[in-house]
């Protein structure tokens, strides 16, 4: 599993909030949900993205939004229109005075709205947890980032609208599945780009030799890696292999799989029912001990004090 994969992958990952918005203008909506990671996508019209003390961006019929929380946000018919509706944590809807718009505003399955018919129609998935192995992708993302119609046209789009406003058995997890995809092509397709400033662990993927070694350490985090073994896996000296890693990655290969095995941990530690001990044998530590000082020493808390941090 990489970085990417494990965005998605994370244990609270799943179940994201999907839903349909059709508005016709002029509406205006604050999003302040904290989601740390939301995807929008515009498929008919067009909105305007707006973060206090930013200039506005525009979205255009095609393009897709890919914001990262928790900061609060404004999706508009324009610039100059002020918001109607404010989005709280768990999709609750509420008028600028505290008036609850969940009946009101309801259009029918995943389906919200001013109006059926409405000039704009666009596709919103929210992740409301992302995990640790997450957070090293989404701290490489700026607030927003837009893929217009003209850098990236998805295929995705018209096949989404139909599923997202069905209700049929397995329905929850055919979205689920349909918005990761959409998520991974759409961060692919941005990271790909060279104004993304993609970090160097993403770059360094698709190097010959670090992208093999980056895989094996994704792969069987519980292996007691070595330099040498890694060396011995990629065709490489020990020394070249240790050079190239750290001129790509910006670290050593023991420090980044360190990194990478502590994410991993926090992340597995969410499991009502993961125990440190069983943590610690699926992250490459021979006793919860050894998992327990080093997650401490990365994260200034224990594995137990993490877990009771977590929200339920």
């Amino acid at each position: 599993m990489d970085s990417l994969a494990g965005l998605l992958n994370s244990p609270r990952a799943q179940d994201a909030f999907m839903m349909r918005a059709l508005l016709d203008p002029p509406w205006s909506i604050r999003i302040q949900d904290r989601s740390p990671l939301s995807v929008v996508a515009v498929a008919r019209g067009e909105a305007w993205v707006m973060y206090e003390g930013e200039k506005p961006v525009h979205v255009g019929e095609g393009d897709i939004a890919i914001t990262r929380g928790p900061d609060a946000y404004v999706f508009a018919s324009g610039p100059d229109t002020e918001p109607q509706a404010i989005i709280h944590p768990g999709g609750r809807c509420e008028t600028p005075d505290c008036r609850s718009l969940a009946d009101e505003m309801s259009l029918g399955v995943r389906s919200w709205g001013n109006d059926p018919e409405g000039a704009s129609m666009m596709l919103i998935g929210a992740y409301e947890h992302t995990g640790e192995v997450g957070a090293r992708l989404l701290s490489a993302l700026p607030r927003l980032a837009v893929l217009t119609r003209e850098i990236w046209e998805c295929p995705l789009l018209p096949f989404l609208a139909e599923e997202i406003v069905k209700e049929e058995p397995g329905q929850e997890l055919v979205l689920d599945r349909l918005l990761d995809l959409l998520t991974v092509a759409a961060l692919r397709a941005w990271f790909s780009r060279p104004e993304a400033e993609a970090p160097a662990w993403y770059r360094a993927q698709s190097d010959p030799v670090v992208g093999r070694a980056l895989k094996l350490l994704h792969h069987n985090p519980a292996h007691s890696w070595t330099v040498a073994d890694l060396a011995a896996q990629t065709g490489v000296s020990r020394a070249s292999l240790a050079r190239r890693f750290a001129e790509l990655v910006g670290e050593p290969p023991m420090s980044y799989l360190t990194g990478w095995r502590l994410a991993l941990a926090a992340d597995l530690l969410r499991e009502p029912e993961a125990t440190v001990g069983a943590v610690a044998r699926k992250v490459g530590y021979a006793t919860p001990f050894a998992l327990s000082t080093a997650f401490k020493r990365a994260h200034g808390v224990s594995p137990q004090e993490h877990r009771a941090s977590v929200p339920a």
